[in-house]
């Protein structure tokens, strides 16, 4: 490929580089210029202009990009359209991506024009996730520099399907573990397993001792449990401590404890007679992504795991400030029958409107969950839930005649975060947007949520539409199903205002006036908008 100035006498067939203007149209960067363009150019008064001339052997970016694309998708991966020199890899089923690491280093090092990335290897994905992209970087690369990238890169991407596990939960009991905490232990990792389709089909707690843990497991084992998962009360801090010592009375084999990802220092990897055991630390009790995550996500999709692959955990292995985001350039992938249902959160306890519970305050004669279902269903969504909480039946009671399904959230004093969490396991696989909405927000109208969504099916790049009153971010916000994982990643009570401002280029606003910062949470606010609190 020759690439420079050209004479426009001579640049018919040439590839544009830079945008240019002509009056009344633009020509885009890679347009192929035509006998027309070059005259218009030329009575514009230019003479030359700077573009790319393909030559005999040469592949243009498209095509590269394809064949590139093609040769690097393995099991259970599919592609889209190449378009503007990329092709994009996405999953096919949730399960571990499995990354060919030197093959992919090495046909990055053939030409720099010719470029593969993906996520880190070993990345937990959910279908439809992007897991790669190839990039031609020129207009074109040499045939045979392609060719050599094919053969270093083939089959180089791949998803290991998670497997479903008949998981036997084993815990011990001390004085101090309260049994509110036990629970919520359970439900995380339920949380945990949902992806891959594993249930847990028995938990036993037993006090802490090894005789009490071997012989649960034995029983765990004999009841059909596959893959057995122990919580101690108290932290493995030495090889000969409860948990470990159980493994060995129960006949099995510890093949490593302790590994270099913090959180997650003293999980313990072991074996009883053919069933995986892991030994999760104490941080499996939170949500939040922990060395425990990295080595039950591999197992449950059977990739081998053993001591070499946690000792190698290291680099990468501080987990404070991971986050999950879309991939740069994904493109939004919809059609006008995409699936958009709504999250209504009405769970908190109203702390600042002083007791009662301000959903069920009267504003206009009806309560405000009410005017938040009412607005929600008006656009025959394809779901709509309710998360509740505190005064769960009569919060839900006020919308039972509504096509609203209550989801109750067992830990709605924890904060906002935790109601979005319960909304989001509760969504229909086959959802592509979600708009999640405030209860107490009672202005919000069928009209402007409609808006919302005609913005979101009109932007390509609107991955995120947010409400705004005179041009400042409010609510209601909608989601495309790319930040599903990080809306059910998010902790405390501060929501999901931090991932906007992360992703600022995927950001489309609507406004719909004042009504987009209106919630009525205190006495005053509710009395000056016209409401009231009904009889307790």
């Amino acid at each position: 490929m020759k690439f420079g100035p050209v004479p426009l006498e001579s640049a018919a067939g040439c590839i544009l580089a830079h945008k240019t203007n002509l009056p009344g149209r633009v020509l885009k960067k890679g347009h192929v210029l035509t006998a027309e363009d070059c005259r218009d150019l030329v009575n514009s008064g230019m003479e030359t202009l700077v573009a790319a001339r393909l030559e005999a052997g040469d592949v243009e970016e498209d095509e590269a990009a394809k064949r590139l694309g093609l040769a690097a998708k393995g099991e259970a991966v599919s592609e889209d359209t190449a378009f503007t020199g990329r092709m994009n890899l996405y999953a096919d089923v949730p399960g571990i991506l499995v990354v060919d690491t030197d093959a992919v280093i090495a046909a990055n090092r053939i030409d720099p024009a010719i470029t593969f990335a993906t996520l880190p290897n070993h990345s937990k994905v959910l279908a439809n996730r992007m897991i790669a992209t190839a990039k031609i970087i020129s207009f074109a690369v040499a045939n045979s520099d392609l060719e050599r990238a094919e053969k270093a890169v083939q089959g180089a991407v791949r998803i290991a399907p998670f497997k479903p596990r008949k998981i036997g939960l084993v815990a011990t009991c001390l004085p101090h573990l309260k049994i509110t905490t036990m629970d919520k232990t359970r439900r995380v990792l339920e949380d945990r397993l949902s992806a891959s389709g594993s249930t847990v089909v028995e938990e036993t707690r037993v006090p802490h001792d090894a005789p009490s843990v071997a012989a649960a497991m034995a029983a765990q084992a004999a009841a059909g449990a596959d893959f057995l998962i122990l919580f101690g009360a108290s932290a493995v801090v030495d090889r000969h401590d409860v948990l470990p010592a159980a493994v060995d009375l129960a006949g099995g084999t510890v093949s490593h404890l302790g590994m270099p990802v913090d959180p997650g220092n003293l999980l313990m990897l072991a074996d009883v007679e053919g069933t995986p055991v892991l030994g999760a630390p104490g941080c499996a009790r939170s949500p939040k992504e922990n060395g425990f995550d990295w080595v039950l996500d591999r197992l449950l999709a059977g990739v081998e795991t053993g001591p070499d692959d946690i000792t190698a955990m290291g680099v990468g292995g501080l987990l404070m400030e991971i986050g999950t985001r879309p991939q740069p350039r994904e493109v939004k992938r919809q059609t006008p029958a995409s699936r958009i249902a709504v999250i209504i959160l009405g769970a908190g306890k109203s702390t600042r409107m002083g007791g009662p519970n301000k959903l069920l305050a009267r504003l206009n004669g009806k309560s405000l969950v009410r005017h938040a279902g009412e607005a929600a269903t008006g656009i025959h969504p394809s779901q709509t839930l309710l998360v509740t909480g505190h005064l769960a039946e009569q919060v839900s009671g006020e919308v039972a005649d509504l096509d609203i399904m209550p989801v109750f959230n067992p830990d709605f004093e924890d904060g906002m975060a935790s109601s979005i969490r319960a909304g989001m396991k509760a969504l229909a696989p086959d959802t592509d947007a979600v708009i999640i909405l405030l209860g107490d927000m009672p202005m919000i109208t069928t009209a402007d949520i409609r808006r919302m969504i005609d913005t979101y099916r009109d932007n390509p790049n609107g991955l995120i539409v947010a409400a705004t009153a005179d041009g400042k971010r409010g609510n209601p916000v909608l989601w495309d199903k790319r930040f599903f994982h990080d809306l059910s990643s998010l902790r405390g009570d501060i929501g999901a205002r931090h991932i906007i401002a992360e992703n600022p280029g995927f950001v489309a606003e609507v406004e719909v006036g004042p009504s987009a910062r209106l919630d009525l949470d205190t006495p005053e606010a509710l009395k000056e908008a016209g409401g009231f609190l009904p009889d307790t």
